[in-house]
């Protein structure tokens, strides 16, 4: 036999096919850092409310105290943005593995250090302070979470489904109020107190911890799947043609400005909507209805089940956004729910004084509403920016639009609430405005269904 016929008749030996990241791990190494990070949310809301004015700010004045306990609260926020860009800066030169493993690490180290805090009365000041600077690395690596998780999903998904595979970071919100929540109100049941007013002692001087302590499962399982990831083609595809910025901050300022001014009012109005639907809906509810700035006098228990039937429409909903917006397009999607939110707003005032029937309507309808606008998100937001500067563009406009819509909402929605002598009307009038501003930047904006994710 020839040489010529053998070359034929044996084909020459091919380099294996690069490894590719399984749907299954794809799937939970972008929703665990999502779902610890809600989870943090909810857990150090309540812990500010029920417990921190108690330990580590006993000013003598219980509202001095619950406000410098807020004020903590919103340190984190003001840190975000500085995450985004550290966190971005590395996403975009060294990958999108190694950044989503340092931003997990640093949140579950913080937050479980925060279940180990002496407090005011153990240390002084002291005790406070620490609280503030965990407070601040939680922020500073959230500030790189979402966008990291939100590239795993949609640079690791197939043609087509986008939208989809990005709604699995988003789902994580609604995974993370039910397991927070749900943890609190178990502990508050075993743990009962005689004074409504404040915890029990034993929840005050140790049960408290066990919320924090308990991220450290997450993270460690957070941890085993990220470790396990392999680069997206995308990031590897603009390093090997050295796409590759030095400063992908000044390269995002200087090529895509535009696209972070949209995406950061693309995201206002869920932000708005999303600490209205959770924080202001529950003080609305427990609020006493004698009270000076009244409301509708339900007990935390009963308001936080009733809220969480409406989170289990956010989780749908979150799902159910991803198919559509893959099929109608993010924008159009987008368009047709913050019309729905607009008109939503307007709806505050009859659907919250029509007793618990009407109260359940506005918790299902808000929550649907959030999850039907917060689930194209995943794609929408790293979709607007090139594979180069794509996790720190889409890190810096949603955490940018975190100040903008959730840093000061508690501020205003407050204030708006008090100005209506405990209605909620103007609340809800902040509310559609905010939606309004939205509709004007997605009518600005561009469809990002067909780009190329690794251009």
């Amino acid at each position: 036999m020839s040489s010529n016929t053998l070359s034929h008749a044996t084909p020459s030996p091919s380099a294996p096919p690069a490894p590719t990241n399984p749907r299954s791990r794809v799937v939970l190494a972008s929703l665990i850092g999502t779902t610890i990070e809600f989870y943090d949310f909810y857990v150090y809301a309540t812990a500010a409310v029920l417990v921190f004015p108690h330990l580590f700010f006993p000013t003598g004045n219980e509202t001095t105290a619950l406000l410098a306990s807020f004020a903590v609260f919103g340190a984190a926020m003001v840190a975000r943005p500085v995450g985004a860009l550290v966190f971005g800066h590395f996403g975009d030169k060294v990958g999108r593995k190694a950044t989503l493993v340092g931003a997990l690490l640093t949140m579950g180290i913080a937050t479980f250090l925060i279940g180990l805090l002496p407090t005011y009365a153990q240390v002084g000041w002291f005790a406070p302070l620490l609280l503030v600077v965990l407070r601040l690395a939680q922020g500073f690596a959230l500030g790189g979470e979402w966008s990291g998780a939100a590239l795993v999903a949609t640079e690791n998904a197939p043609k087509g489904k986008r939208a989809w595979y990005g709604t699995f970071p988003q789902v994580g919100a609604p995974i993370g109020f039910i397991i927070a929540n749900g943890l609190f109100l178990l502990i508050a049941m075993l743990l009962p107190s005689d004074d409504p007013t404040r915890p029990s002692t034993a929840f005050l001087e140790w049960a408290w911890r066990v919320p924090f302590l308990f991220s450290a499962v997450m993270v460690i399982i957070g941890l085993w799947v990220r470790l396990r990831l392999v680069e997206s083609d995308a990031f590897t595809k603009a390093a090997r043609t050295n796409r590759v910025h030095k400063l992908p901050l000044a390269a995002v300022f200087k090529s895509n400005w535009r696209e972070l001014i949209l995406g950061t009012f693309i995201m206002l109005a869920t932000y708005v909507l999303f600490y209205l639907m959770t924080t202001f809906s529950l003080s609305y509810g427990r609020a006493a209805t004698t009270a000076p700035v009244a409301g509708l006098g339900y007990s935390y228990t009963t308001f936080v089940l009733m809220m969480i039937v409406g989170v289990l429409f956010f989780g749908v909903f979150t799902l159910a956004s991803g198919p559509w917006a893959d099929r109608f397009g993010r924008r159009r999607t987008l368009i047709w729910v913050t019309l729905g939110i607009i008109v939503f707003g307007l709806l505050f005032v009859p659907l919250l004084g029509a007793g618990f029937l009407g109260v359940m309507i506005f918790l299902i309808l808000g929550f649907t509403l959030m999850g039907m606008t917060f689930g194209p998100m995943g794609a929408l937001l790293p979709e607007l920016f090139p594979t180069a500067v794509r996790y720190t563009g889409s890190a810096f406009a949603y955490n940018m639009s975190s100040i903008l819509g959730a840093a000061v909402a508690p501020f205003i929605a407050v204030w708006l609430w008090t100005l209506g002598g405990g209605s909620p009307f103007w609340v809800g009038v902040y509310l559609s405005v905010m939606a309004v501003i939205t509709l004007v930047a997605l009518l600005l904006s561009r469809e990002t269904k067909d780009v190329d994710i690794e251009a």
